[in-house]
């Protein structure tokens, strides 16, 4: 799943890119947060909408919900476990996720990666 994610944001230049493992942190809402953001609602709304063609091509999954198209500052793709959120930068940096959630193990990803494995 996070590998057909990840294909889906560097394939739109999604940037900086993580990973946070929370299956260990109690009490937390899912097992993994990704993260990302792009330049524009232009470049979110693409990044998503990749993450959705790969995931549903690569693995017949679609997300239980997407939230946050209309104006694509931020918008939060739900597959359960896994919960994918993009960004636009400034949105980004105010609500800090990465902050929030730092008691799980974060991954970064190189955005000129082309295979990945986590």
């Amino acid at each position: 799943m996070i590998d057909s994610i990840i294909k889906g944001i560097l394939e739109k230049k999604g940037h900086e890119v993580i990973c946070i493992d929370l299956s260990q942190v109690e009490n937390a809402i899912c097992d993994c947060f990704v993260i990302c953001h792009g330049d524009s609602n232009t470049q979110v709304h693409a990044i998503a909408e990749s993450i959705e063609k790969e995931t549903t091509e690569q693995l017949r999954v679609r997300p239980y919900s997407v939230e946050g198209t209309g104006n694509a500052e931020w918008v939060l793709l739900d597959y359960g476990d896994t919960v994918v959120h993009v960004f636009q930068k400034p949105f980004r940096m105010r609500y800090q996720l990465e902050e929030l959630w730092g008691d799980g193990k974060v991954t970064r990803i190189e955005e000129s990666k082309q295979s990945f494995i986590i």
